[in-house]
């Protein structure tokens, strides 16, 4: 039995201060020396940091005022840093990160996804417990997403695309940078080799026992492993989502127009002025990035912590000339290309900025700034 699927998975809070008390809750030293287990000491704060609820560097902040010297939780740092570094390079290549971006996924049977992935019915107990349990919570820890995707990558040979939109789909921290150049990661488009996770690996940091799976092979055989018949039969999935019924909002044309969206909740953001919060949900953008309702249920729990926050639902240029904005904030993000005012800053943990091809170069400038 996997131990740690015999009780509810960890819900997500939604109002501010049982963030930060989530925040405080964090224990880096611990995180370092069990994160890879699917019970380890994970700070489950992924969704708030997606939609722009907290920063990376709020979290590094609040973590070094309890007096962790930086050395000492290196491992903890560096894995907030990969998040900077995956929005960095989104940043950099932009609708690159859509394709292929070093090398060509090699081989490719299919561009869609294997039905038992989709429907848990694998066979591999801790993947289709953890698929079962994530259509629930729209959580799955890491070390699983990886085990998924080199199921699906590099075992199915499913091109990494539609497999990576069915996972961000249904994930509450959905992140496309995160996401889509981890699994390319996963399937040899985005490193030098694919990733594999055999049988006894998925044991130890599942804390399963299976014996005589697809999987329950040395790592040398995964080269020549012919796609399992379990996942050679694949499905076409339908990804869509149902944004709220749009509803008038009324605006104050004497003061500035602060506008959120899917990547800024923060409700901290200008708290301290009068301004017209609007929060934006573009049809367009979810058309190409699409996300569940439980997804959408939560980012409207969330915008409840900003104070009079209206929804707006339809398209920038749209709210624009309906309402005359001017005097208009945001903040910076791929898919906020478009808009038109100032734009600010997010909140980045490092002044390093830019392209690095590699996490390690980045985080080698980064770790100069922390001093140690």
């Amino acid at each position: 039995m996997n131990v740690l699927f015999e009780n509810e998975m960890p819900l997500f809070p939604t109002t501010y201060n049982e963030i930060e008390q989530r925040i405080r809750g964090i224990a880096p030293l611990k995180y370092g020396r069990t994160r890879n287990f699917v019970d380890g000491a994970v700070t489950h704060l992924s969704p708030y940091i997606s939609r722009g609820v907290i920063s990376t560097k709020q979290i590094l902040s609040e973590i070094l005022k309890r007096g962790y010297q930086p050395a000492t939780i290196e491992k903890f740092i560096q894995e907030l840093a990969w998040r900077d570094y995956w929005q960095q390079v989104w940043i950099s290549k932009g609708d690159d990160i859509n394709s292929d971006l070093k090398n060509k996924q090699n081989p490719i049977s299919n561009t869609d996804i294997p039905e038992a992935i989709a429907k848990a019915s694998t066979g591999i107990e801790a993947i289709d417990t953890a698929i079962t349990t994530f259509y629930k919570t729209g959580y799955l820890h890491n070390h699983l997403r990886m085990y998924i995707a080199s199921m699906a990558c590099s075992i199915a040979h499913s091109h990494w695309k539609l497999p990576a939109q069915w996972m961000y789909y249904h994930l509450l921290d959905a992140d496309w940078a995160s996401n889509a150049l981890s699994w390319q990661w996963v399937a040899g488009a985005n490193s030098n080799k694919k990733y594999y996770a055999n049988q006894e690996n998925i044991n130890k940091y599942c804390y399963t026992n299976q014996k005589s799976t697809f999987l329950d092979v040395p790592y040398e055989a995964f080269s020549t492993l012919e796609i399992p018949e379990v996942l050679q039969e694949i499905t076409i999935l339908n990804l869509e989502t149902l944004l709220p019924t749009s509803t008038s909002i009324t605006v104050d044309k004497t003061l500035p127009n602060l506008i959120y969206n899917f990547h800024n909740l923060d409700p901290l953001w200008k708290e301290d002025i009068s301004a017209n919060r609007i929060l934006l949900l573009e049809p367009s953008h979810f058309k190409h990035y699409p996300v569940s309702q439980k997804t959408i249920g939560f980012i409207l729990a969330l915008s409840r912590n900003i104070k009079n926050i209206q929804v707006y639902v339809g398209e920038f240029d749209e709210l624009v000339k309906s309402h005359s904005l001017e005097n208009i904030y945001y903040k910076e993000h791929p898919l906020n290309r478009h808009y038109k005012g100032k734009e600010e800053s997010r909140d980045w943990m490092f002044t390093v900025e830019g392209y690095y091809p590699s996490f390690f170069a980045f985080w080698k400038k980064c770790k100069k700034e922390l001093n140690y």
